[in-house]
């Protein structure tokens, strides 16, 4: 068996902390990093074992006892000792892959909902009631997540390190592993008596109303952004956000092509041929239109800065209003007979069907219209 104190240059009576100094000073002068060679690995290995014995309490007193702190494994590099333990001493506790309790609380879950809006509310923004069901951190135990007055404790198969040790065989012998305590779930502290509201969560479920501000100008697919309004975290850790995509509802009169509105207004023949004034209502209230003499269908009325507000920047869209002339189909004989009568005063009783210019008529302002966008 080999003379562990001897490698480490020690006597039997160092302290745990001289022990600990020893083997960092050989350690930083043997390690294969800064000194290369198969002399120096041997070397380092050698003394990383001793230290591995002597470092542990357990298997010193099992040492100094004339005992194999191994039960009999194989010496060498792999011979029980714990690589992330010589890594954490050398380089520090972030080298050592994490080691220790990880904390009870964390953040919670972003969280995504849709709202439906009107279209009027995409024009000049407002609020809107949003109703939602999340996590929110416990009344009771105020997110401790313990009965209140009862406590933790630390945990006793981890001896709240949060982690156990266990061997495994390899093909270098036995190699010592961490892995997170199952008793504790990792935490290094158990929880006698959880509350009986969460159940030791620190979070329950519940249903609340928030008003959410809508900004003028928003479209179907617009996110609103809310820090800190998504799930509380477990052990009542911080919340995450929320995110709220806002989807504009259909409106019976108005479409909406970028920031403009669009809508049609039903002109009966004599009124598109004669002119007429008409009340409009609109988002800013009834606006008074001049249907000109001879209006066509397909005509366009343009009211300015009456469409939807520019999200960014000021000033409005468009309101396009398109006339919507309609020929009667049912006529009284009276009505027929005065139709009849103007047709023959405009030299229209036998129509010579002439096909229209391409860039004329209703089709023609259409073809304009979409090469236009």
């Amino acid at each position: 068996m080999n003379d562990y104190y001897a490698d480490l240059g020690v006597d039997r009576s160092a302290t745990p902390e001289e022990i600990k100094k020893a083997y960092r000073k050989m350690a930083r002068k043997l390690h294969p990093d800064v000194n290369p060679g198969p002399e120096a690995e041997e070397e380092f290995k050698r003394v990383s074992q001793a230290y591995d014995v002597l470092g542990d309490e357990a298997k010193r007193r099992q040492y100094d006892r004339g005992a194999d702190p191994y039960g009999g494994a194989h010496e060498g590099f792999g011979a029980g000792f714990s690589f992330s333990d010589i890594m954490e001493q050398f380089f520090g506790q972030a080298a050592g892959g994490g080691r220790g309790p990880r904390p009870r609380q964390a953040r919670g879950q972003d969280g995504l909902v849709a709202l439906q809006v009107d279209l009027e509310q995409a024009v000049f923004g407002g609020t809107q009631e949003l109703t939602i069901d999340t996590a929110e951190r416990c009344g009771t135990c105020s997110g401790d997540g313990a009965q209140p007055g009862s406590g933790r404790r630390t945990c006793d198969a981890c001896g709240g390190r949060g982690e156990v040790q266990m061997v495994q065989r390899s093909f270098l012998g036995q190699v010592m592993t961490s892995r997170p305590c199952a008793a504790c779930q990792g935490f290094g502290e158990v929880i006698p008596n959880p509350c009986f509201e969460c159940s030791g969560q620190g979070r329950v479920r519940s249903r609340r109303t928030m008003n959410v501000r809508i900004p003028a100008g928003i479209d179907t697919g617009t996110r609103i952004h809310l820090a800190g309004e998504g799930e509380v975290g477990f052990g009542g850790g911080p919340s995450g956000d929320l995110f709220v995509e806002l989807r504009v509802a259909p409106h019976p009169t108005f479409t909406r092509e970028g920031d403009d509105l669009h809508a049609s207004v039903r002109l009966p023949m004599t009124a598109a041929a004669l002119g007429t004034t008409l009340t409009f209502e609109t988002f800013d209230g009834p606006q008074q239109i001049e249907i000109k003499r001879g209006t066509q269908p397909g005509d366009t009325v343009v009211l300015d800065d009456l469409g939807v507000t520019h999200l960014r920047g000021g000033g409005r869209g468009r309101l396009i209003i398109h006339a919507d002339v309609r020929t009667p189909t049912r006529l009284d004989a009276e009505q027929e007979e005065l139709l009849r009568r103007l047709a023959e005063v405009r030299d229209e009783t036998d129509p010579s069907g002439q096909l229209a210019d391409v860039d004329s008529g209703f089709m023609g302002k259409l073809r304009h219209a979409f090469k236009g966008r």
